[in-house]
């Protein structure tokens, strides 16, 4: 059997892993902002702004969660390699997860953090073909001045999920990718279909 191949990562590992998580924090602070994370290329199936996330926030003590679409092992192989994060098989055991849009049907299964450790909760990377041609979807909260709107290609049963899961200040964060785009949709921000 033949062993999983390695790709490479970051050109310049200090400088793409900053830039990626100043790009990763523009996102989370202002939501519904689409940001480019072109410093990786693709890993298999994984995206290169998914892979750029994995390599800026991923590490020894992270525990990782792979949805069975993205659960291969050559993309276990990198991240062991790369990053050196453990990959868990429950969800929630995971601090940080990585999903493909089909999988939605997981989001219960996280932890949410609690009143007091919010902080505990997981945060969902949700791999889409693009990051528009959904539903209209209607964003309200912090970092956004009145109101802004998203179209990401998520079924009804994502929007009902996270609906469910968040109870500020618990919830679950999400940051969106495709191709070398990157959204993000943290629990604090309200979303209602247009």
């Amino acid at each position: 059997m033949n062993a999983p191949v390695l790709v490479p990562a970051f050109e310049d590992p200090v400088l793409n892993a900053q830039t990626s998580f100043r790009a990763a924090l523009k996102a989370m602070s202002e939501p519904g902002i689409v940001t480019q994370l072109d410093f990786a290329d693709a890993l298999e199936q994984m995206h290169p702004a998914t892979f750029c996330l994995a390599l800026t926030l991923f590490d020894d003590e992270t525990k990782v969660w792979l949805s069975p679409a993205m659960d291969t092992p050559a993309i276990r192989a990198n991240l062991a390699f790369h990053c050196a994060c453990p990959v868990v098989d429950e969800p929630q055991q995971a601090d940080l997860a990585i999903i493909a849009a089909g999988d939605v049907d997981c989001l219960n299964q996280f932890r949410t953090g609690t009143d007091r450790d919010p902080e505990l909760s997981c945060t969902v990377i949700i791999q889409l073909d693009s990051l528009q041609g959904g539903r209209s979807i209607v964003l309200k909260g912090p970092g956004i001045e009145s109101e802004r709107e998203i179209a990401p290609p998520l079924n009804d049963a994502f929007w009902a999920a996270r609906e469910q899961v968040n109870e500020f200040p618990c919830g679950l964060d999400f940051f969106m990718t495709s191709k070398r785009q990157l959204m993000a949709l943290p629990r604090s921000t309200a979303a209602r279909m247009k």
